[in-house]
C-alpha cells in the first residue's frame, strides 16, 4: 500500500458511523457525572493524608479526650457512661494495658451519640490513640467530599466546589479537630450533611414546581407531598443535636431556611400570595419533618441509657423517678410547669427529663476560669486558640538536635489567613445577599448566622474557640464564592478571566502555604524553640 493510501483512504470506504443520538446523549451524561466527582474525590483523598498520617500520635489523652475516649468504651462495654478512677489514663496507656472501667454510673454533661461513632473506631481497634481517632478523621475526611460537592450543587461550579474542600482541607483547626477524639468534629459532619441534603431537596422542589404549574396561581394550590430529602435533614440536625446541645439552634436555624426556600419557590411559580400558601401548606410538615424526626433521633441516641445498663445499675439518675410521681425540676427555661401527677409518663422518661435539667444547669452555669477560655468576639479572627498538647522536649531526646531544645504543641489554630480572608468574604456575601439578592449567600449566612451567633449569649460561661470547628465549611464556602467573584463571571473577556484567575490564585497559594507554616503545631511536630516561637505571631496564642 503506498503512503497516499495511508493518509488519505479511498472515496469509496465510508467513514464509521456516528454513535446514535441516545448513546451520545449518555455517554456525555456519563462524562459530566465522573467530572462531577473525580475533583472532590482527589481533594478528599488528599484531606484524608493529612489526617489519617501517624495519627496515633502523640500516645497520650490530647486535651478533653481525658473524657470521652473512655466515655466510648463505656457505652460499648455497659451501654452507659460509667466512672474511671484517677489513675486511668495511665492504666489505659500503660503496656501491658489495664482498662479500670467500674460499673458506677458517672454524670456526663453531653449527649451520647458522638461517642457511639468514637465507640465504632474504638471496637474496631481497640482503646488506643488511633482508635479512639479514627471515625474523628475518617468523619473529617467525608466532610471534605461532602464540601466540595455541596459547593458544586450551589454555585453550580465543580471549581468552585473543589475550592472550598481544598481550603476547608488545609484548615488547621478543621485538621485538628479531625485528629483528636472530642465531639465538634463529629457534630460537624451531621451539621454539613443537613445543609447538603436541604439543597437537594430545594433542588428537588424547584424542578416540581417547574413542571407542575402554568404561572397562573398555582404556585399558590401545589401540594409539594412527601419529601424525603427535608425528613433526612432533620434526622442528621437531631444527630447534630445528640452529639452537643448547640445544635438545636442550628436546627431552628435551617428550619426557618427551608420555609423561606418553599416561600421562594412558591412566589417564582406564580403563587399570588406565597407567604400564606407556605404557613398554609409547607410550615406544618417542615415543622414535623424536621423537629420530629430530629426528637426521635435525639431520644433514640439514648437507648443505651434508658435500657437502664445490662447489670442493674444504669446510667446517672436512671431510676431517679422510680417511687416519684412528678418532675423534676418545676420550672423549664423559667416558665413554671404544672403541678401535677406525672404518673402516666414512664419512669425512664420523667428520669432522662430529671438529668436533662441537670445537664442544662451545668453547660449554662460552667464559669470555672480556663487558661485558653476566649470570648466568641475573638473567635473569626483567630484570638485565643486552644492548645491540647504541648510537651518541652530536651536536646537529645525524640529527634530534637536543637541546642535551646523543641517543643511539640497541638494548637487548635484555624490557619490564619483562610480566617481572615473569610471575615472579608463574609462581609461580600452580606453585600451580595442584601443588595443582589443572592439566596445561595443567604443560605451560607444563615448557617453562619445559626452556628456562630448564639455562643455571643454565653458572655459569662467558660467557652472556647475551637467549638467553630462545626463553622469551617460555611467560612470556606464564603471564601470560594468570593474567589469565584474574584476570577470573574461567566462570558468576561479572556483578559479579564487571566487577571481574575491570578488573583484567586495567588489568595489560594497564599494560604496553602500559610498551613505548610503552621503544619508542625497542628500535628504535634517536634520542632527547634526557636522555630515555635516564630509560629507565635500574637501574645494570646501562648
Amino acid at each position: 500500500m503506498t503512503q497516499a493510501a495511508l493518509t488519505h483512504p479511498p472515496a469509496a470506504q465510508a467513514p464509521a458511523p456516528a454513535a446514535p443520538a441516545p448513546a451520545r446523549g449518555r455517554l456525555l451524561r456519563l462524562s459530566a457525572d465522573w467530572s462531577g466527582w473525580l475533583g472532590p474525590i482527589g481533594v478528599a483523598l488528599f484531606a484524608g493524608l493529612l489526617r489519617f498520617w501517624n495519627l496515633g500520635y502523640p500516645n497520650a489523652f490530647v486535651f478533653d479526650e481525658t473524657y470521652y475516649p473512655k466515655d466510648a468504651w463505656s457505652l460499648l462495654r455497659q451501654g452507659y457512661e460509667g466512672s474511671w478512677p484517677d489513675h486511668a489514663n495511665a492504666d489505659v496507656l500503660a503496656v501491658p494495658q489495664h482498662i479500670p472501667l467500674t460499673s458506677a454510673p458517672e454524670f456526663i454533661a453531653h449527649p451520647p451519640l458522638g461517642k457511639w461513632v468514637m465507640a465504632i473506631g474504638e471496637q474496631l481497634f481497640g482503646l488506643h490513640p488511633f482508635g479512639w481517632r479514627f471515625m474523628t478523621a475518617l468523619l473529617g475526611t467525608v466532610t471534605v467530599l461532602m464540601l466540595a460537592r455541596i459547593g458544586r450543587r450551589l454555585f453550580g461550579s465543580t471549581l468552585i466546589g473543589c475550592t472550598a474542600a481544598l481550603l476547608m482541607a488545609v484548615d488547621g483547626l478543621q485538621l485538628v479537630m479531625s485528629r483528636v477524639g472530642l465531639l465538634d468534629g463529629i457534630q460537624m459532619f451531621f451539621v454539613l450533611a443537613a445543609f447538603g441534603s436541604l439543597l437537594i431537596d430545594r433542588d428537588h422542589v424547584r424542578a416540581r414546581l417547574a413542571g407542575i404549574t402554568d404561572g397562573d396561581g398555582d404556585g399558590d394550590r401545589v401540594r409539594l407531598g412527601l419529601r424525603p430529602w427535608r425528613i433526612a435533614a432533620g434526622v442528621l440536625l437531631g444527630a447534630a443535636c445528640a452529639v452537643k446541645w448547640n445544635g438545636a439552634m442550628i436546627l431552628a436555624a435551617f428550619g426557618l431556611l427551608t420555609v423561606l426556600w418553599d416561600q421562594s419557590g412558591r412566589r417564582g411559580a406564580g403563587a399570588r400570595r406565597p407567604w400564606r400558601s407556605m404557613l398554609r401548606r409547607d410550615a406544618v410538615p417542615a415543622f414535623l419533618a424536621m423537629v420530629g424526626s430530629a426528637l426521635v433521633v435525639y431520644v433514640g441516641a439514648w437507648a443505651g441509657w434508658l435500657a437502664g445498663g445490662g447489670n442493674g445499675e444504669g446510667g446517672y439518675d436512671r431510676h431517679w423517678a422510680d417511687g416519684r410521681p412528678g418532675l423534676s425540676p418545676d420550672t423549664f427555661l423559667g416558665v413554671p410547669l404544672p403541678q401535677v401527677s406525672m404518673s402516666w409518663v414512664p419512669a425512664p422518661l420523667r428520669s432522662l427529663w430529671h438529668y436533662h435539667s441537670q445537664m442544662y444547669d451545668f453547660n449554662t452555669g460552667l464559669s470555672t476560669p480556663h487558661t485558653y477560655q476566649s470570648n466568641p468576639f475573638s473567635w473569626l479572627v483567630v484570638g485565643r486558640p486552644v492548645s491540647m498538647y504541648w510537651e518541652q522536649v530536651p536536646n537529645g531526646q525524640h529527634g530534637c538536635t536543637a541546642t535551646g531544645g523543641c517543643a511539640s504543641q497541638i494548637l487548635g489554630l484555624g490557619t490564619p489567613l483562610l480566617w481572615w480572608t473569610a471575615c472579608f468574604a463574609l462581609v461580600y456575601l452580606l453585600w451580595r445577599w442584601f443588595f443582589r439578592r443572592d439566596w445561595r449567600s443567604g443560605a451560607v449566612l444563615c448557617a453562619v448566622a445559626g452556628i456562630y451567633l448564639p455562643w455571643f449569649q454565653y458572655q459569662e460561661r467558660t467557652v472556647f474557640s475551637f467549638y467553630m470547628v462545626v463553622l469551617v465549611p460555611f467560612l470556606c464556602l464564603a471564601v470560594a464564592q468570593m474567589l469565584g467573584a474574584i476570577l470573574g463571571p461567566a462570558g468576561c473577556s479572556p483578559e479579564r478571566r487571566r487577571i481574575g484567575a491570578a488573583g484567586a490564585g495567588l489568595i489560594v497559594l497564599a494560604i496553602v502555604a500559610c498551613f505548610a507554616f503552621f503544619y508542625p503545631l497542628y500535628t504535634a511536630e517536634v520542632i527547634p524553640m526557636t522555630s515555635w516561637q516564630d509560629r507565635m505571631w500574637f501574645t494570646s496564642w501562648i
